[in-house]
C-alpha cells in the first residue's frame, strides 16, 4: 500500500520551467507562486545582468545558464531539462493564483492523468488594471502536460505543439501575468513584436496593400474596444485598444515594406 502510495505521489511530481533574461523585477514572484506546487523549478537564463540569478537560487531553483536559442528554441531546451513526469511551463513575468495553486495541489494528490495536457486562463495586468476584456481574457494557455510530449513552434507568440496528448482538461484558476508596469513597456515591446510578425507573415505568402493600413487598425479598435467589450476596462482598457490597433497599423506597413522590397528585387533580377 505503502510502495502504491509513493509511486502515485512519484508520478504526479511537477517540473516548472522558466526562462529568463534580466528578470528581477518578477522573478521572485513567480518562484513563490510555485512552492507547494512544482517539486522541481528550473530557470533556464540567456545572460542577465541583474540579480536574476542570486534571486533564483536564493529561492531554491536551478539555475541554467544558456545563450539565446529564440522563443521557442530556449524554451524547447528548458523542457529538455525536466526530470519529472509532469512539465508546468510559465513565464517569469506570470504567477499561479491562489485558487490555480490550490486546483494543481489538489489535481496532484488525485492523480494527473497520462492522456491528458491542463489549459488555464490568462489574466493581464496592464499598468497596474487587470484586463477582463479587449480579447486579453480568457487568453487561454495549455502550460501543463506530459514531459517530453510536447514542443514550442514559431519565432513570435510561440505556440506549443503536443504529440500523443489526446485529451484536454481545463483548470480553475489564474495564471497571473504582469506584463506591463507602464505604457512604455508596452510601446518599447511593440517595434520587434510587429516587425517579427510582419516577417512571418511575409514568410506565409501573406500580402498587404494600403487598404489593409487604413481598414484593418480600424477594424482592430472597434472589434476589441466595442465588440470585445474593452470599454468596461476603463481607461487602461482605452489605452490597450489605442495600442493594438497601432501595433495593427505598423504590422500592416511593415508586411508592405517587404512586399514593396521583394518586388524592387524581382524587377531588378529580370
Amino acid at each position: 500500500m505503502y510502495l502504491c502510495i509513493f509511486n502515485r505521489k512519484k508520478m504526479n511530481r511537477i517540473s516548472a520551467i522558466i526562462i529568463t533574461h534580466n528578470e528581477e523585477r518578477n522573478i521572485g514572484r513567480c518562484i513563490e507562486s510555485l512552492k507547494g506546487v512544482a517539486d522541481e523549478i528550473i530557470v533556464v537564463d540567456s545572460g542577465s545582468t541583474d540579480a536574476t540569478e542570486a534571486i533564483c537560487l536564493g529561492l531554491g531553483a536551478k539555475f541554467v545558464p544558456h545563450p539565446w536559442a529564440g522563443y521557442s528554441g530556449q524554451k524547447n531546451y528548458a523542457n529538455c531539462l525536466a526530470s519529472n513526469p509532469w512539465t508546468l511551463s510559465i513565464d517569469a513575468d506570470e504567477a499561479l493564483s491562489p485558487t490555480l495553486q490550490q486546483t494543481l495541489r489538489t489535481l496532484k494528490q488525485e492523480g494527473l492523468r497520462d492522456d491528458t495536457a491542463y489549459s488555464m486562463n490568462r489574466l493581464t495586468n496592464f499598468c497596474g488594471s487587470w484586463i477582463h476584456h479587449c480579447g486579453w481574457y480568457p487568453d487561454t494557455k495549455v502550460r501543463l502536460w506530459p514531459s517530453g510530449k510536447a514542443r514550442w513552434e514559431g519565432n513570435i507568440h510561440e505556440e506549443l505543439r503536443l504529440e500523443g496528448v489526446p485529451c484536454r482538461d481545463h483548470l480553475k484558476g489564474d495564471l497571473l501575468h504582469y506584463s506591463y508596469y507602464e505604457i512604455d513597456d508596452l510601446a518599447r515591446r511593440q517595434p520587434r513584436y510587429y516587425q517579427l510578425a510582419a516577417q512571418s507573415a511575409f514568410d506565409a505568402g501573406r500580402r498587404a496593400g494600403m487598404a489593409a493600413i487604413v481598414l484593418k487598425p480600424c477594424w482592430t479598435f472597434v472589434r476589441d474596444y466595442l465588440l470585445r467589450g474593452g470599454f468596461r476596462d476603463g481607461r487602461a482598457g482605452y489605452i490597450l485598444c489605442r495600442m493594438n490597433a497601432h501595433y495593427t497599423f505598423m504590422k500592416y506597413t511593415s508586411l508592405l515594406q517587404k512586399c514593396s522590397a521583394a518586388k524592387q528585387g524581382k524587377h531588378k533580377k529580370n
